[in-house]
Formats: C-alpha cells, sequence, structure tokens
C-alpha cells in the first residue's frame, strides 16, 4: 500500500517534470502579462474559472501521465521554486522588473482622459470613473491625475495636491 502511495517516477521522468513544468510556468507569466494589468488587478468570476481550468489544462502537460504523489510534488516545488526566483530576478534587476511588473501608466491628467493610454492598457471610461467615485470624485475634471498602478488598481490624485516620484511597488508574481 505504502509503495502506491509514495510511487516515483524515474530521474528521467522527474527532469521531464521539472522542464515541462518550467515551460508551462514561462508561457503563463508570459500570457497573463499579455493581458494586460488592469485584466489582473480585477478578478471577476470568469477570470477564476479561467484560472481554475487553465490549472487543469496545463496539469496533463506538466506531469504527463504520472499520476504518481512524487509526480505532483515535483511539478509544486518546481513552481514554487521557479516563482521564487522569478521574484529575486525582479528584485535585483531592472530590466526584468520593467518586462515581468511593467510601470504606471497616467490615463488621466488635468481633468482629461488620455483616450491612447486607455486602450493601449484595455481601460474603459467606465473602470476610470468608478475608480473617481472610490476616491469621491463626480467628475474627471476633480482630478489631477489618475494612474493604472502596476498591480491593476487606479490611483487618483485630486486638484492641488503635489505628486512625487516614488520607485514602483508591486506584489510579488503570483503562480496562475
Amino acid at each position: 500500500m505504502f509503495q502506491k502511495i509514495f510511487d516515483y517516477p524515474d530521474p528521467h521522468g522527474i527532469f521531464l517534470i521539472v522542464a515541462k513544468t518550467v515551460v508551462v510556468y514561462l508561457f503563463l507569466i508570459a500570457g497573463l502579462r499579455l493581458l494586460g494589468k488592469r485584466e489582473l488587478g480585477q478578478m471577476t468570476i470568469y477570470d477564476l474559472v479561467m484560472i481554475v481550468v487553465l490549472g487543469n489544462a496545463v496539469q496533463n502537460a506538466m506531469i504527463n501521465n504520472d499520476n504518481s504523489l512524487c509526480g505532483g510534488l515535483i511539478s509544486a516545488t518546481t513552481l514554487l521554486i521557479i516563482n521564487r526566483m522569478f521574484n529575486l530576478v525582479i528584485v535585483h534587476w531592472k530590466p526584468a522588473e520593467k518586462l515581468m511588473v511593467g510601470e504606471p501608466v497616467l490615463i488621466l491628467k488635468d481633468g482629461k482622459l488620455i483616450d491612447q493610454a486607455m486602450r493601449r492598457e484595455g481601460v474603459t471610461r467606465d473602470q476610470v470613473m468608478a475608480a473617481l467615485r472610490e476616491h469621491g470624485f463626480d467628475k474627471p475634471d476633480q482630478a489631477a491625475m489618475a494612474v493604472l498602478e502596476v498591480d491593476g488598481s487606479i490611483s487618483v490624485m485630486p486638484l492641488g495636491t503635489q505628486s512625487y516620484r516614488t520607485r514602483r511597488h508591486y506584489r510579488a508574481l503570483r503562480l496562475p
């Protein structure tokens, strides 16, 4: 009975699981990054379902037909290690941070919406108006600026306040 529980793949199988898991991880990170900041910042029920289904869809690609406990643990360990490595690279290497995390984008300046930036980032006028209302504003012309942050949230500054440029803050990458 214990042999069935703790069955494990051969060394070649372990290497394949690790290699496939790394490829799937990189593919999903790139795909989720291409979706845009706002998509990741506002998770809907459809996004949750997509993530669960994505996880199920790539499971077989990562561990093939290996349904052993050890195969699953190898894949999970690989995901945790590569996620930690990505976070370390992002923290210590600025070009990787810019590529993987992105930069805040100005979407409203001096009360005027910046349509080109909004289109590029996939932000609608309704989303900006909702963010303005969350910050206590009725109209765009009451705000000095609105910024789409790297985590997908929208920051709003009222007219008459001074802004200071700071280093980007972001939440660590999460497993898809």
